[in-house]
C-alpha cells in the first residue's frame, strides 16, 4: 500500500537531530516559555518575513487569538462580520463564531478552488471588518483585486496559513502579507510537529503584544491578568523539534513541487480535473486535490490497487450539524468541490516511481 502520508518515514530522516533536540530540552529542566521557543519564534519569523512570531498551542487557537486580540484593541466588536471562503476546513469558521463575530461565506472560484475575488465586494457591509484568506491545499489565495478591496474598505486581512508554509505571492511569503496570520504545525502539515502546535505571525507590535499576553492567561506579569486569556503556548519540546525541521522545509517543498509537476504531466484521464497552477511559487502542495464526479468510486478503485487517498473535506462548513443556522445556504461551486475532491499522496517521502504508478493507475480507471 502506498500511504497517503508516511509520517514515520518523514520524521525518521531527522531522527538524530530531533532526538538531540528533545534531549537538550529534557536536560535543561525548562519546558515552557524557554529558549527553544524563543529560538524557533525568531527563526520562523525570519522564514515567513514577519517581524513577530508567537508560538501557540495549535492552529485553531492561532486564529481565535488573532480575532480576540483585535476585539481587545477595539478594532472588532461582537456582531462584526468577517468574510471567509465557503470551502474551507471548519476551524476557520469556528474561530470567528467563538469570538461572537459573524462569518460571511464567499463562494469559491471553480478553477483556483480559492475564494472568488469577484464575489467579495458584493458581500461587504457596514459591519464587515476583515477578510480571512485561507490558503487552501497550500495555494496562495491572494490576488491584486483582494488587496485593493481590503485597502478600499479598510478591511484587515487575516491569513489562515495552516496549509501553506513557504508559499509566495509576488515574491512575498504568505503569513507576512496580511495583517496577521495563523499557522498550524499539526503533524501532517508541511512543517509538522510531533503533536499539536501553532504560531501567529504579524509585523504589528501592538497586536503581537496583545496576542502574546492573551495566549499566556491574559498576563504579561505572572499572576497579573489584563485579560481573561488562554493557556495556549508552544511547549519547548515541540519548538525544538520544529526548529530542526524548519531547516529542511525548503528542500521538502521542492520535493512536493516535483511530485506535483509529475502528476500534472502524467495524469491524462479525461474524467479527472487537475489543479490549475499558474505560478509555481504560489503553491506548496500541502495537498494535491483532484476533482471527479465519481470520487467515491475512484477512491475505492485506488484502494483496491494499493493507493491510499483522503478527502478534504467531505462536508462544507455551512452544511455541518453544528451550524444549523447556515444549513439553508447554497454555494454550488463549494458543494461541488466538497463532493468531488480527492487528495492524492504527495508527501516528500514518496518516490517518483510511485507517483508514476499512481498516475498510470488513475489513467486506467474508466467510470
Amino acid at each position: 500500500m502506498i500511504p497517503f502520508l508516511d509520517l514515520k518515514k518523514v520524521n525518521q530522516q531527522y531522527s538524530v537531530e530531533i532526538e538531540a533536540a528533545v534531549k537538550r530540552v529534557l536536560n535543561s529542566g525548562w519546558y515552557i516559555n524557554g529558549q527553544e521557543k524563543e529560538r524557533f519564534e525568531k527563526n520562523f519569523a525570519n522564514f515567513i518575513g514577519s517581524v513577530y512570531s508567537i508560538g501557540v498551542a495549535n492552529g485553531l487557537d492561532a486564529l481565535r487569538i488573532i480575532i480576540r486580540a483585535y476585539i481587545e484593541l477595539g478594532v472588532f466588536k461582537e456582531g462584526d462580520e468577517i468574510l471567509v471562503p465557503a470551502n474551507t476546513f471548519i476551524a476557520s469558521i469556528i474561530a470567528i463564531t467563538d469570538n461572537g463575530l459573524t462569518p460571511v461565506l464567499i463562494e469559491a472560484n471553480k478553477d483556483s478552488l480559492q475564494i472568488d475575488e469577484n464575489e467579495i465586494e458584493k458581500a461587504i457591509s457596514s459591519k464587515t471588518k476583515a477578510i480571512m484568506l485561507v490558503h487552501l491545499y497550500g495555494q496562495s489565495s491572494f490576488t491584486e483585486k483582494i488587496i485593493k478591496l481590503s485597502n478600499k474598505f479598510n478591511l484587515k486581512i487575516i491569513e489562515d496559513n495552516a496549509q501553506a508554509h513557504g508559499c509566495k505571492f509576488e515574491g512575498k511569503t504568505t503569513g507576512s502579507i496580511g495583517d496577521a496570520a495563523a499557522h498550524s504545525f499539526y503533524p501532517g502539515k508541511n512543517l509538522g510537529a510531533l503533536g499539536d502546535a501553532g504560531a501567529i505571525t504579524t509585523s504589528d507590535y501592538e497586536l503581537a503584544t496583545t496576542i502574546r499576553t492573551l495566549a499566556n492567561y491574559g498576563s504579561r506579569i505572572k499572576y497579573v491578568s489584563e485579560y481573561t486569556g488562554y493557556n495556549s503556548r508552544l511547549d519547548e519540546i515541540q519548538a525544538a523539534i520544529l526548529d530542526v525541521k524548519l531547516k529542511y522545509l525548503d528542500i521538502e517543498l521542492e520535493k512536493r513541487k516535483k511530485i506535483a509537476d509529475l502528476y500534472l504531466k502524467t495524469i491524462t484521464n479525461p474524467h479527472i480535473k487537475l489543479p490549475i497552477v499558474n505560478d509555481r511559487d504560489s503553491h506548496v502542495f500541502h495537498l494535491f486535490p483532484i476533482l471527479t464526479e465519481k470520487r467515491d468510486d475512484l477512491q475505492s478503485y485506488l484502494k483496491e490497487n494499493g493507493i491510499q487517498t483522503l478527502i478534504h473535506y467531505p462536508i462544507p462548513p455551512h452544511k455541518q450539524e453544528c451550524y444549523k443556522e447556515m444549513n439553508h445556504l447554497s454555494f454550488p461551486i463549494t458543494e461541488e468541490i466538497h463532493n468531488n475532491e480527492l487528495s492524492l499522496p504527495i508527501g516528500p517521502e514518496i518516490l517518483l516511481e510511485e507517483v508514476v504508478f499512481i498516475s498510470d493507475t488513475i489513467n486506467k480507471w474508466n467510470p
